[in-house]
C-alpha cells in the first residue's frame, strides 16, 4: 500500500529570503500566481495544465476561508482538486503527498503547490492579518479563551518556539549528554553549504565552530547561531502525473515513499520530548518506498534548530537513538562531505522563510536530484530523504523521492 512512483514533481520556483520590512508587497494572490506561473514555467507546463492546487491557511491577506476556490478563480484555473494544509513547517512535505497521492487516485493530472510569504497588516482594520501576527509572536500558541496553551503554557513563561526547543535540548542533555561543539558544526557546514549558493541569505558569511560557541545565549542551552533567521519569502512546487513528467524541461522526481505523523500542540503534553513524530513518520516513508536510510545520497532536514536536526537523524534512523552526538562528530554535513545535508544552507543559513522554509529542503532535493544544484552538485544524487517540522516538534512529516 502507499504511493507507486506515478506522481513526480518537475519544477520549482521561490523567491530570494530578505528581511522583513515594511516596503509594500505583492498582496497573497499575486504572489500565488507570480509563483505558480514561475513554476510552471520551470517544469514546461503552463496553466492550461493545472487542475490541482494546494497552498496553507491561515496567514492570506485576502479571505480567511474559500482560499484555494478564491485563488482558482484568480489563476483563472478549474481545479478537480482543492486543498489547505496547516502543519506550519510540516505543510511543504504534506502538501507534496497530497498531490501526489490525489494524482495517483486519479483525481487530477498537475497540481500546484504554493505558499505565499507572510505579510504585515496593511491597515488597523485587517484583523486576520493582525491575529495571525500576534499569534506569531507567541511561537503559534493561541491566545483565545478556551485554548489549553492559552490557559496552561503562555501565563508561566512557555511561550514563543525558542523555550520548548530549549526545553527539548535540556532534556537531551539530561538523558543522553550534550556536546555543543558537536552541535555547533551543523551550523558551521550548513553555512558552507550557503556560503556555495547566491540565494542565500548569508551567502558569503562563513562562520567558525567558536563562533557559534561565542554567540549570545537565547534559551539555554541554545544560542543565536543555533537558530533560524525568520525572513520574508514565499515558494511554489508542481508536480504531475510521472508519464506526463517524461515531456518536462528537467529530469522528473518522483516522490516513492511519504508519510506524517501529528503527536501533540505543545510539548508540555508530551509523553516523551525525545521521542519525535518524525521516528513514526519515516519508518513508514522508507517502508513505503523500499529503501533504507543508508541508501540516501542526501539528506534535507528540517533545520529552524541544532537540536531539531539531531533529533530527526536519530528517529528517522540514520543513527541509533542517543548517538547523535557521536554521529556529528564522525560525519561531514558539507555538500563536499560523507554525508551531504541541507546542501542549500539549510533554514539555519538559507533562511527560513515563514510557513515556506520547509519547501526550501524540497526544491533543493528537486535541484540536487535534476542536477542544478550548482557548484554544490552532489556527484550521487538519485535519493533523497527530506523532512518536515511544525510547531514544536509538534507535527512532522517524511518525503522519499527518486530521480526518475
Amino acid at each position: 500500500m502507499g504511493l507507486k512512483g506515478q506522481a513526480a514533481l518537475v519544477g520549482a520556483a521561490q523567491y530570494k529570503p530578505e528581511k522583513y520590512s515594511s516596503a509594500p508587497r505583492m498582496f497573497h494572490l499575486e504572489q500565488v500566481a507570480d509563483l505558480a506561473i514561475q513554476a510552471l514555467d520551470d517544469a514546461g507546463l503552463s496553466l492550461a495544465d493545472v487542475d490541482g492546487l494546494i497552498t496553507v491557511g491561515p496567514q492570506f491577506h485576502e479571505a480567511g476561508m474559500f482560499v484555494p476556490a478564491m485563488a482558482g478563480e484568480y489563476l483563472g484555473v478549474r481545479l478537480n482538486f482543492a486543498e489547505v494544509v496547516d502543519l506550519g513547517g510540516a505543510s511543504s512535505v504534506g502538501m507534496v503527498w497530497r498531490a501526489a497521492a490525489a494524482i495517483e487516485l486519479g483525481m487530477c493530472d498537475t497540481v500546484v503547490c504554493v505558499i505565499p510569504a507572510r505579510m504585515a497588516p496593511t491597515a488597523p482594520h485587517d484583523d486576520h492579518i493582525a491575529e495571525v501576527m500576534k499569534a506569531s509572536r507567541y511561537g503559534g500558541h493561541s491566545t483565545r479563551f478556551g485554548a489549553p496553551e492559552a490557559e496552561m503554557d503562555l501565563p508561566y513563561g512557555h511561550m514563543a518556539q525558542n523555550t520548548g526547543y530549549a526545553m527539548i535540548a535540556q532534556r537531551y542533555a539530561a538523558v543522553h549528554g550534550y556536546d555543543a561543539a558537536a552541535l555547533a558544526r551543523i551550523a558551521v557546514d550548513q553555512r558552507f553549504n550557503a556560503c556555495h549558493n547566491p540565494q542565500a541569505m548569508f551567502y558569503g558569511q562563513p562562520i567558525t565552530v567558536e563562533d557559534v560557541l561565542a554567540s549570545r545565549m537565547v534559551a539555554e542551552p541554545l544560542r543565536m547561531l543555533e537558530i533560524v533567521m525568520p525572513v520574508a519569502g514565499g515558494a511554489a512546487v508542481v508536480v504531475t502525473r510521472a508519464d506526463k513528467a517524461r515531456s518536462c524541461n528537467h529530469r522528473a522526481v518522483k516522490v516513492i515513499g511519504c508519510a506524517e505523523h501529528v503527536q501533540t500542540k505543545s510539548p508540555t503534553y508530551a509523553a516523551d520530548m525525545l521521542a519525535t513524530p518524525i521516528g513514526p513518520a519515516s519508518r513508514r516513508a522508507f517502508a513505503m518506498s523500499a529503501y533504507k536510510p543508508a541508501d540516501m545520497h542526501m539528506a534535507q532536514i528540517y533545520d529552524c534548530y541544532t537540536i531539531t536536526v539531531v533529533l530527526s537523524l536519530e528517529d528517522a534512523g540514520f543513527c541509533a537513538k542517543g548517538e547523535g552526538m557521536k554521529f556529528l562528530r564522525e560525519h561531514d554535513f558539507t555538500f563536499k562531505g560523507n554525508f551531504p545535508m541541507n546542501t542549500h544552507g539549510g533554514q539555519l543559513s538559507f533562511g527560513q522563510t515563514g510557513s515556506a522554509g520547509g519547501m526550501t529542503q524540497v526544491i533543493e532535493a528537486l535541484h540536487q536530484i535534476q542536477g542544478r544544484a550548482g557548484e554544490r552538485q552532489l556527484a550521487r544524487h538519485d535519493l533523497a530523504y527530506v523532512s518536515g517540522t511544525g510547531g514544536v516538534m509538534s507535527e512532522q512529516g517524511a518525503l522519499i523521492l527518486q530521480g526518475a
